[in-house]
């Protein structure tokens, strides 16, 4: 069967926007991979004692982010803290940032409340994961016999 007109090659533009998409998914993929260096860790907790800091620096009612030993810690109450992995659950990004208690994936764009755990959006479905943490003279301590 023949057609009406004959096939032609597709515009230029309609080739490069094709080029462009693919590119770009293909930067997706590797950003989500566990090979990627985008912020993901094999194990997402501390699996020694790790010194975060001085405790003063968690504001009571509040949280802070330790981006390099994967923990974010809250304060519920002075002299008391709470930790959790602050490695996504979803695909295992780190957090990017926390907006008050409020901790944001960067990847995907996964919420969670950083004072409990809990997922407040997804795509994540699982909480995070908590972490011992403990007030030794003045600095806190997370991880495993903090």
């Amino acid at each position: 069967m023949e057609t009406p007109w004959p096939a032609r090659p597709p515009p230029r533009r309609t080739v490069l926007k094709g080029a462009a998409l693919a590119g770009a998914a293909g930067l997706g993929v590797a950003a989500c991979s566990t090979e990627s260096k985008l912020g993901h860790a094999e194990t997402p907790t501390p699996t020694t004692p790790v010194e975060l800091g001085a405790a003063s620096d968690v504001p009571v009612g509040g949280a802070k982010l330790y981006k390099k030993q994967r923990v974010v810690v809250s304060c519920p109450a002075k002299g008391r803290y709470k930790a959790f992995s602050a490695q996504c659950t979803h695909a295992g990004c780190l957090l990017g940032e926390l907006e008050g208690t409020v901790g944001d994936c960067p990847c995907h764009g996964s919420k969670f409340d950083v004072t409990t755990g809990q997922v407040l959006h997804g795509p994540a479905t699982a909480p995070l994961p908590e972490v011992p943490v403990t007030e030794r003279d003045g600095k806190l301590v997370a991880g495993p016999e903090a």
